[in-house]
């Protein structure tokens, strides 16, 4: 059940709250990324402390290791992982892109300008999946074993895993994907959406569909149109997209121009500050993206001014926290200086810190966006 408890009056955001059973999620709400069950170098006590409401974990990497009957048979995905909050798993369709097309065109879902020179370099590169109308056919990148995916097997699969919030099986196109084959992918989905809703068993779980279309503003207000005419319980927004310029209409408001109301939206995939910002103010809902993790993994800690580069030889001496007025366990404790000490070390705790940090900057950010709409300064 999805409960607006207030809208902007200058913009399409709103606040909510999305009733699961394991607990509320909060809207405007981030997901950080669990792929393989775990949030990477976090643990869930050092989220609940965060304050994170769920996160979402990958149906494709979760079926092939360690396989979704075992995870059924350990009481489901929350007692597996032990996170007693609301879980949410993608379909498989991602895999679809970034083992196929993605792979192929050397791209990721946001176009970029040098993704013409990548489509070139990776031209020839080997596909890990064949799509047909059944499904897909997938060979693991873990050890080349054959695997089917279609709807139905999707469904099942997210059934045994048990979340909360599960997704209709989806084809996501890459950017490279001209108007032709995008339309047929999108019609694809809309007819593996119909079977996503037949194969649904579980009452306990919210199955959203999911709008396609690319670029194209044609195939995303059908896209839209189509899929909002469905009986599922919110939606996601998937596929390749552009960067949200501000004040500029492009795929994310045509993608949910035929979506109902009082229905929440999911922006799959997309997660930086300046698209969660404009993808608000376009009415979407909920988020999920690697990027925190990984750019904490990496040395890039985000802050209310800019991210900033704890690698760099400038913080040899500072005595710092990351950001001054920052809550979080990382900077009541420890020193810009020593976390780069750490990074240029070696140690683990480095990526573990910066991790906890970028968590919970995005955690109160959403909190901060909640705020400003519940009092109207949005």
């Amino acid at each position: 059940m999805f409960k607006i408890l207030k809208r902007s009056k200058k913009s399409r955001a709103r606040a909510g709250v999305i009733e699961t059973l394991h607990g509320p999620i909060h809207t405007p709400a981030f997901f950080p990324v669990g792929t393989k069950a775990t949030v990477k170098g976090i643990t869930p006590a050092q989220l609940n402390e965060i304050g994170v409401e769920a996160v979402l974990s990958n149906t494709y990497h979760l079926f092939l290791r360690p396989g979704d009957q075992v995870i059924k048979k350990f009481g489901g995905l929350h007692k597996f992982m032990n996170w007693p909050k609301p879980i949410i798993t993608d379909s498989g369709g991602f895999q679809v892109f970034s083992l196929g097309l993605g792979l192929e065109h050397g791209a990721s879902k946001i176009v970029g300008p040098d993704l013409e020179a990548r489509k070139k370099r990776n031209a020839g590169v080997e596909k890990f999946t064949r799509i047909a109308e059944e499904g897909v056919y997938f060979r693991s990148f873990l050890d080349g074993s054959r695997h089917f995916i279609g709807p139905e097997e999707s469904i099942r699969i997210q059934e045994n895993l048990g979340a909360d919030i599960i997704f209709a099986f989806d084809e996501c196109t890459s950017p490279f994907s001209d108007h032709e084959y995008t339309e047929e992918a999108m019609e694809r989905t809309h007819r593996w959406a119909k079977r996503s809703l037949n194969a649904h068993k579980r009452k306990d779980q919210m199955l959203f569909g999911i709008v396609q279309g690319g670029e194209f503003k044609d195939l995303r207000l059908k896209s839209s149109e189509f899929i909002g005419k469905l009986d599922f319980d919110g939606f996601g927004i998937g596929g390749a997209f552009g960067k949200f310029k501000k004040g500029k209409k492009n795929e994310l408001d045509w993608a949910i121009e035929g979506l109902p109301e009082n229905k929440p939206k999911h922006l799959l995939g997309i997660g930086s500050v300046e698209d969660i910002f404009e993808a608000v103010k376009r009415g979407i809902d909920t988020f999920d993206c690697v990027t925190p993790t990984r750019l904490g993994r990496n040395g890039t800690a985000l802050t209310k001014k800019g991210n900033i580069n704890l690698r760099s030889a400038k913080l040899v001496l500072d005595k710092k926290p990351i950001e001054n007025g920052c809550g979080c366990y990382t900077c009541s404790n420890f020193t810009r200086g020593y976390i780069r000490h750490l990074f240029q070390s070696g140690e683990m705790l480095a990526g573990i810190l910066t991790s906890i940090h970028n968590i919970y900057f995005m955690e109160h950010l959403m909190r901060g966006i909640r705020k400003d709409i519940l009092n109207g300064k949005l």
